[in-house]
């Protein structure tokens, strides 16, 4: 597991605190959830979802890399 240094205002900080303390949760579980949320992914967890994502949809391997594409910009906001 890698660890990592991230600065926070005093105020972000207590609320993350805060907000771990009110979940029964660490402050490493709020973030890995966050990350989730916003599907961050590795890139082979990236290729298993597209992979599961195809098999089930009857694309061919560049229709579900474009479909994911697509929507990886959607949800970041690029054109």
């Amino acid at each position: 597991m890698s660890r990592l240094t991230i600065t926070l205002s005093e105020a972000r900080y207590r609320a993350l605190k805060e907000a771990s303390a009110q979940h029964n949760k660490t402050i490493g579980q709020l973030v890995e959830e966050s990350l989730d949320f916003y599907g961050i992914k590795s890139r082979q967890d990236a290729r298993d979802l597209v992979r599961r994502a195809r098999v089930h949809s009857k694309l061919t391997e560049d229709q579900a890399v474009a479909v994911a594409q697509e929507q990886v910009r959607a949800v970041r906001g690029k054109p």
